[in-house]
């Protein structure tokens, strides 16, 4: 293809605010152009290589049995009220009325709509598994859209959808899908760390994150030193740092609970001058407020206040407050804590409702004696002994308070955030943090929708079952960008082989003469080979011509002039972009040594499995 029929639009300055390698140099190259913010059009240039990272995808997703479908982008919010999220989704999702003021969202992901289309088809437990995905557009209205495709408000991905019969079913499936991502991001030339995470708003109860490692990530790895083991901070778990007490402590007469003084004293540092002890005494309460609650709290024996509305097939609590326990040297994980509430999010209350359930400041919280809302503990608590809280009361706190004496959590988890210096929950070593940006997730995701939105099928008894379900997820958008990041240099953009917009660029000198014609025999030998070749035929000095080919990136640069071809055998030269020093090759043999060249590249990257 010729340059001046590609609308190839270079740029030597970009915006201030591309501030990311992949932002400026997709603007610099004329691969995209913002349209709002959040918002961009991809061109020529970018939409080639665009698309060969999608046939990536669909080449994996179809080897493993997964099946393309094509939903609308437009989806009815009866849906969404039918599997519970219209009101847990918040303000990221898009909401829209037609002129007959019908209800829709603009798909910021498919769950609902896959569900419902198999519950449309699927009768038997013959059909089963079945696996479909979509590579489409999806919108979320980020509060702060950033780093270009990196984090925009639209944008496309590859989300997949499976339906089994048992939890084995689904784990082979997972697994296969696990692999299958490694394979994408592999043949896209991307390094990768696979990390637990949290489900988030997904639901479900197991999930793996895939991200690549970024200095603007907007996830927080932590990374064992000795075993590699990786998590992401939200779902980050650490070996115990306390064991239980031995039974001759639990049995024995330990002291009352008692009431002390502790004037001006209510932070933990605070706290500790004043009783001369270490944070890890402390029983540390806060009150949370959580939202979109869907444990069953009418089951809790001291019956809370809190109003429930069906959602769904099943109750949700909109509002609900928590007192949440955890040893005064740690923090709270409000990740964990959400998915231990099964709640959309949790956060702090304010001091007025701090007020209103405890009866003192912030500061003098205490599971002791606090009957208005549930006690969750983490598990650091239940083995802290003789331990310090607040008494619900303004400068007051107990001493000597147990576990299971003097109070009984209504939930026990793992709630604490992990940091860098915690020890590995699998061998022991020292994890440290590193940032990161996610690419791809996947989930189990159990009944979840399948049972809110009532999809069932026939066994082999004819008794009707519910099936199981995952979600698999991959942006698109994210991925080309992380390209660039992993591959780039002062000069421009370097492509890997397999998603490069072209495989062999040719740069004539001065493309007229003997070296215009040389240039397009070369070209169409190259088409010939199935090899795609970006022709620079613009009027520009050669110097425009060669920082254009760098920052673009094409693994070859062929360059044509007068000097080579007069030469007793006419001659060009070759440069690679992963390469300084360039080399020349007989005009003759070039074609079809640099096809042989790509092909074996094209061919190192391709999977086994295809």
């Amino acid at each position: 293809m010729k340059y001046s029929q590609l609308f190839i639009q270079t740029l030597r300055e970009v915006p201030s605010e591309a501030v990311i390698a992949s932002h400026r140099l997709m603007l610099r190259s004329g691969m995209m152009r913002k349209i709002a913010n959040g918002l961009f059009a991809y061109l020529p240039l970018g939409l080639r290589s665009f698309r060969k990272i999608e046939n990536i995808i669909r080449e994996e997703m179809e080897y493993i049995g997964s099946r393309e479908i094509k939903p609308t982008v437009v989806i009815p919010a009866a849906l969404w009220k039918e599997s519970g999220r219209w009101h847990t989704m918040g303000e990221s999702m898009l909401r829209v009325k037609n002129r007959l003021n019908d209800e829709f969202v603009v798909s910021p992901t498919a769950e609902e709509v896959a569900t419902s289309i198999v519950k449309g088809e699927l009768s038997s437990y013959k059909q089963l598994p079945v696996s479909i995905f979509q590579i489409n557009t999806k919108y979320r209205d980020e509060i702060r859209p950033r780093y270009g495709v990196m984090r925009g408000r639209e944008f496309v991905m590859k989300d997949a959808y499976s339906f089994h019969r048992n939890d084995s079913c689904l784990d082979a499936h997972y697994q296969a899908m696990g692999d299958a991502y490694r394979r994408v991001f592999s043949r896209c030339g991307l390094s990768v760390i696979a990390v637990k995470a949290d489900s988030g708003a997904m639901g479900g109860d197991g999930s793996e994150e895939f991200m690549v490692e970024s200095e603007i990530g907007d996830n927080t790895l932590l990374v064992c030193k000795e075993c590699s083991i990786a998590a992401n901070v939200e779902k980050a778990a650490c070996k115990d740092d306390f064991s239980p007490a031995p039974d001759s402590v639990l049995t024995k007469n330990l002291p009352e609970v008692s009431k002390i003084d502790t004037p001006d004293a209510k932070t933990i540092p605070e706290l500790c001058n004043f009783l001369k002890t270490d944070a890890k005494k402390f029983i540390k309460t806060l009150i949370y407020r959580a939202a979109n609650v869907e444990l069953d709290l009418k089951e809790a024996s001291n019956g809370w206040a809190f109003k429930a509305e069906k959602r769904g097939s099943g109750l949700v609590y909109p509002e609900a407050f928590f007192a949440v326990c955890i040893r005064g040297d740690l923090d709270v994980n409000e990740v964990k804590l959400a998915a231990a509430l099964k709640a959309s999010e949790a956060a702090l209350a304010s001091d007025d409702d701090v007020m209103r359930i405890t009866g003192a400041p912030v500061g003098f919280a205490g599971p002791v004696g606090l009957g208005s809302v549930p006690v969750i503990a983490d598990k650091t608590v239940k083995y802290l002994y003789g331990g310090i809280c607040g008494a619900l009361e303004k400068d007051k706190h107990f001493i000597n308070v147990e576990y299971g004496r003097d109070y009984k959590p209504f939930i026990v988890a793992d709630l604490r955030t992990v940091k860098a210096g915690d020890a590995c929950p699998v061998c022991g070593g020292v994890l440290y943090e590193k940032k990161g940006n996610e690419l791809g997730h996947i989930f189990k995701l159990g009944f979840k929708y399948t049972k809110s939105m009532n999809v069932t099928y026939l066994d082999e008894n004819g008794k009707a079952q519910t099936p199981i379900m995952g979600t698999y997820g991959i942006g698109v958008d994210r991925t080309l960008a992380s390209v660039i990041e992993e591959h780039h240099d002062e000069a421009g953009i370097i492509w890997p082989m397999t998603v490069a917009p072209f495989h062999v660029h040719i740069v004539p000198v001065k493309y007229d003469g003997s070296v215009k014609e040389a240039a397009d025999e070369l070209a169409a030998q190259f088409n010939a080979l199935n090899v795609e070749t970006l022709l620079d035929d613009r009027p520009e000095r050669p110097g425009v011509k060669f920082n254009d080919a760098d920052l673009i990136g094409i693994p070859y640069r062929i360059t044509i002039g007068e000097k080579n071809l007069g030469q007793n055998v006419p001659l060009v030269e070759v440069k690679k972009r992963t390469e300084k020093e360039a080399h020349t090759v007989p005009l003759k043999d070039c074609a079809a040594k640099i096809a042989e060249e790509v092909r074996l590249e094209l061919a190192a990257f391709k999977t086994s499995a295809l």
